[in-house]
C-alpha cells in the first residue's frame, strides 16, 4: 500500500492540487487589496465651525462620503455651523468612508400646540410655558366662560391644537372676561331659522328650543315667535326660543295670540302704584336695673346697765318695789283677774316682756 501512495502519478496530483489552492488563496487577496484598496488611505479634513455647505464641498473633493445629523438648536452657534464631526479630523480612513456631520440647525425643533382650549387661563398659561411658547398679549372678550382661555392667536390667526409651531414662539391669547349685561335681544321674527341662528349667535346669545309646527326640522321655515321678545334686555348667552313655521306670521295670528298669553304677562296699569317708604327705628336703650340692697337682719342688744348720779341717802326708795307688786303667788284668791291664766301663759308672757332696767341707786 505504501507503494502505491509514493507511485509518481499520485506524488503529481497532489502536487497540481496543492499549487491550485495556492493559487487561490493569493488570488483572493489580491482581489481583496483591489476592492478595499488596501494602503490607500484619505485623511479625514477639518470642516468643524464651517458652514454645512462647505463642508459636504470639501468632502466631495476628497472622496469621501457624508452624512448629516441635526442636533438640538443651540443659539451660541450660528445656523448650519458644522459643531462635531466622526471620525475625528486627520483620522485616516478609505476612499468612500461615510464621515457624519453634527450641524446646528437654523431654529428650534417645532413642538406641539397642546389642547388648552375652554380651561382655565392659569393653568393653561403654565402649560403654554412648559412646552416652550411665549405668550404676548393677553385679550379679553365678553363670553360666559370668565376667565377662560377661548383661543390662541399666532401671527394674527386663530390656530387649534395639535398644530406644529417653532419653540419659544410669540403667541396672543384671547381669555374671557365674563358676560355681558343687559343687551337688547334682536328681531328674528319673519327670518328663517338659519338665517336667525346666525343673527343671534352674532347677538352673543344662544338659539333655545326650536319647535317646529309641522313636526321636522327643515331650517327654511320661518320664524313666527321669539321668546323672549324683541327688545327685551338679558345678559349675554342666554338662550332664546323660537317657533318656526312653513306660514308666514301673518296667517299665524292666532296662535302667535294664545302664545303671548303664556308667555307675555299684562300688567294692569289701572292701578295706584304702590309706594315702598323705609320705615327705620331707632334702638331703644333701657337703664340697666340696679337691685334693692337687702336689708341687714338686726342682732338684739345685749341689756347695759346704766347708772344715775349719786342722790341723797334720805330721797332714795327702792325702784324694784313695782315690780314685785305685780308677782302673785300661785295660791292666790280666784276672785282676782289674775287667777284665771295658766302658769305656763304667766311665763310666756314674763318670757316676751322684756326686762327692765335695774337702777342702782346710792
Amino acid at each position: 500500500m505504501l507503494k502505491s501512495l509514493f507511485n509518481w502519478k499520485v506524488l503529481l496530483n497532489l502536487v497540481i492540487a496543492i499549487g491550485i489552492f495556492v493559487g487561490l488563496v493569493w488570488l483572493t487577496f489580491r482581489w481583496l487589496e483591489y476592492h478595499t484598496n488596501h494602503g490607500q488611505e484619505i485623511p479625514v479634513p477639518n470642516v468643524v465651525n464651517k458652514s454645512v455647505h462647505d463642508a459636504v464641498k470639501i468632502l466631495d473633493d476628497t472622496g469621501l462620503e457624508y452624512e448629516v445629523d441635526s442636533a438640538n438648536y443651540d443659539p451660541k452657534y450660528r445656523p448650519f455651523q458644522v459643531l462635531q464631526v466622526y471620525p475625528a479630523p486627520g483620522s485616516h480612513v478609505k476612499d468612500g468612508r461615510t464621515v457624519r456631520l453634527r450641524v446646528n440647525p437654523r431654529t428650534w425643533a417645532p413642538i406641539v400646540v397642546p389642547d388648552v382650549i375652554n380651561k382655565y387661563s392659569g393653568l393653561a398659561f403654565q402649560r403654554l410655558d412648559q412646552v416652550g411658547l411665549k405668550i404676548g398679549d393677553t385679550i379679553y372678550e365678553p363670553s360666559i366662560q370668565k376667565d377662560a382661555l377661548l383661543r390662541i392667536l399666532y401671527k394674527g390667526n386663530a390656530v387649534n391644537p395639535g398644530t406644529r409651531l417653532p419653540r419659544f414662539s410669540m403667541i396672543d391669547v384671547v381669555v374671557g372676561s365674563g358676560p355681558m349685561r343687559n343687551i337688547s335681544i334682536p328681531n328674528v321674527v319673519g327670518l328663517s331659522v338659519k338665517e336667525a341662528r346666525a343673527v343671534i349667535t352674532k347677538s352673543m346669545f344662544e338659539v333655545g328650543l326650536v319647535e317646529y309646527e309641522d313636526g321636522g326640522k327643515d331650517e327654511s321655515d320661518i320664524i313666527y315667535y321669539q321668546d323672549p321678545a324683541a327688545g327685551d334686555v338679558r345678559d349675554q348667552g342666554m338662550q332664546i326660543d323660537l317657533w318656526a313655521s312653513k306660514r308666514t306670521p301673518a296667517e299665524l295670528r292666532a296662535k302667535v295670540e294664545q302664545l303671548n298669553s303664556i308667555y307675555r304677562m299684562k300688567v294692569d296699569t289701572s292701578l295706584p302704584p304702590v309706594h315702598y317708604e323705609e320705615v327705620r327705628t331707632e334702638p331703644s336703650y333701657e337703664p340697666p336695673v340696679i337691685p334693692a340692697p337687702v336689708p341687714k337682719k338686726e342682732t338684739p342688744q345685749p341689756a347695759v346697765k346704766t347708772e344715775t348720779p349719786k342722790a341723797p341717802a334720805t330721797t332714795s326708795k327702792p325702784a324694784s318695789s313695782g315690780v314685785e307688786k305685780s308677782k302673785t303667788p300661785t295660791g292666790s284668791n280666784p276672785a282676782s283677774g289674775n287667777a284665771h291664766k295658766p302658769a305656763s301663759a304667766t311665763t310666756k308672757e314674763a318670757a316676751e316682756k322684756p326686762k327692765a332696767k335695774k337702777v342702782v341707786v346710792e
